[in-house]
């Protein structure tokens, strides 16, 4: 390989790895490889008009492509305007790609303008953190980062691209990352304790997260819930892991007060946690939720989750869809427990039918199942709407659904355009609230700058709704009387007008707030050449 500029290098390695976009918003100490980005093949610069934007449009991508996801932030203050939306990712495992320019190695000791220490900032948000110091290294270290990035347990990296080091010659060669297996099995002995636990349950438990979904083990885990004759519930689960319409699919867990969690598995005499920790709430239980005498499994790749709050009786770091699958073979072929009454695959889901003069949300999720494609995907940031969404779109299929996770605002609009990008053959529709579009209303120009054609629903009740709800809450909690709510959670004065908004950043929209409307709105919302918006009034 003959010696040319890291600058070029970089693209000859990120094509290496089938890398198609980066996402971002540039800076003057990434101005050298962003000019060289633009004599590189088949490498599209997707810009955003704030890094906050940028990443959560390359969170939607990874999610609906699988990843990895390439992102270009700008020096320490772009870093630290993503934080937020970094947390979001490692949170939800996303596997992003950030990289950052700063002045050059030889300016460290200088302590200059915008100069600040990246991989300190960025390592509490990602799964690893470096920078390169020597050309010789650089493609080697972004190597190593889409590696870390892609093997599970999954999560955004960063790595920091002093200028300098870009603009020496480097004769490293491009080739691809090698990302490895984690297809793992626990050793027979250690299949047959689970089975063991999990074998003649009274009153059995599963409990599954999105490591169901990165393993693609969907099928399995239903399975497996029908041979025990669980109720399983969703813990920190933001994608499909089970057909939502099964019968033994109890719902979501909520991320926000233990006391949920603990109603869910208070009488379980044994528990089946797949993919996910427990419990992810803001105010968890201290104590265990589990009775004394429950029999516990827990399933993951990541073994910083396994036992991490509670313990377990059985640990098993691997695979859920290998894993799952050897543990049905031992269930099956003994009795397991109170096998359900519905074989796989025979159970029949009846659509609830909104009333005509029902919230307009359930209305409104009724038609767009009416008239989309089968492909539909949903991005659901709607938050204290998002039950009438999910009554009237039940997430089904693999793929076909994402929510909000980590507790950021703001997903739903710039989750949608990285969806829609990553599927562009797709209908994405992104679901999001008045105050949660207003941390990232500008990716709509990102949007019609690139023409993506999602679609945007805005759910705009004038209040941060969910701050009610929980402080409905801690007023019960604590014997406080409910009085007025506080002043700031009122998003009324001044109304916002989303449609007008939406325009003057070239995206068409309309407002819906009658019944009446509804159809029609659909109807022109899919029809749209481009991206569209709709504020559905959801007071």
């Amino acid at each position: 390989m003959s010696a040319r500029p890291g600058k070029q290098a970089i693209f000859e390695q990120f094509a290496a790895d089938g890398i198609t976009h980066m996402f971002g918003n540039p800076g003057t100490v990434e101005q050298g490889f962003l000019d060289a980005l633009e004599e590189a093949p088949g490498m599209e610069y997707v810009l955003a008009l704030q890094e906050t934007v940028a990443l959560g449009i390359a969170d939607g991508y990874a999610r609906a492509s699988g990843g990895p996801a390439l992102v270009q932030l700008h020096v320490g203050v772009g870093l630290g305007n993503g934080i937020g939306m970094l947390y979001q990712a490692m949170r939800g495992h996303s596997p992003l790609v950030v990289v950052a320019g700063d002045a050059g190695v030889r300016y460290d000791a200088m302590d200059a303008q915008m100069a600040a220490d990246l991989v300190a900032m960025a390592r509490p948000v990602t799964k690893y953190a470096t920078r390169v110091t020597h050309p010789d290294s650089l493609l080697r270290v972004l190597r190593r980062a889409v590696k870390t990035a892609m093997t599970p347990p999954r999560g955004p990296v960063f790595v920091g691209l002093p200028m300098d080091v870009l603009d020496a010659d480097t004769a490293e060669p491009a080739v691809p990352s090698t990302v490895p297996s984690r297809s793992v099995l626990p050793v027979p002995a250690e299949l047959e304790r689970a089975a063991e636990a999990l074998r003649g349950a009274e009153r059995p438990v599963v409990l599954m997260g999105d490591g169901v979904a990165v393993s693609g083990a969907q099928e399995e885990l239903v399975r497996i819930a029908e041979l025990l004759g669980a109720p399983v519930w969703g813990v920190d689960s933001s994608e499909l892991n089970m057909d939502t319409t099964h019968p033994l699919y109890r719902g979501q867990l909520g991320h926000m007060f233990g006391s949920v969690s603990g109603a869910a598995v208070r009488e379980a005499d044994a528990v089946l946690i797949v993919g996910t920790y427990v419990f992810p709430e803001v105010f968890p239980m201290l104590d265990s939720p589990f009775r004394p005498d429950a029999r516990i499994v827990h399933i993951d790749l990541d073994a910083y989750e396994i036992g991490k709050n509670f313990p377990v009786d059985v640990a098993l770091v691997a695979d859920p869809r290998p894993t799952l699958a050897a543990l049905a073979g031992r269930l099956a072929s003994q009795s397991a427990g109170r096998p359900s009454d519905e074989a796989p695959g025979e159970y029949c889901p009846v659509q609830p039918q909104p009333r005509a003069d029902g919230p307009l949300i359930e209305l409104f999720a009724a038609e767009l199942a009416r008239q989309a494609p089968e492909d539909l995907v949903v991005f659901d940031e709607a938050l204290t709407a998002s039950g009438g969404l999910t009554r009237q779109l039940p997430p089904r299929r693999p793929g076909s659904y994402f929510a909000t996770r980590g507790g950021s605002l703001g997903v739903g609009i710039p989750g949608a355009i990285g969806a829609k990008l990553a599927r562009p053959g797709a209908e994405v529709v992104g679901f999001t609230g008045d105050g949660g579009s207003m941390y990232t209303i500008q990716a709509l120009w990102t949007a019609a700058r690139h023409n993506v054609a999602a679609r945007f629903v805005i759910c705009n009740n004038r209040r941060y709704g969910l701050l009610d709800n929980n402080i409905d809450q801690y007023w019960r909690e604590r014997g406080i009387p409910p009085h007025a709510y506080p002043g700031g959670f009122d998003l009324s004065r001044p109304e916002i007008d989303f449609p007008r908004l939406a325009g003057a950043l070239d995206v068409p929209g309309l407002r819906v707030d009658k019944p009446a409307q509804v159809e029609s709105a659909v109807a022109r919302m899919l029809a749209a050449p481009g991206p569209f918006l709709i504020d559905l009034d959801t007071a």
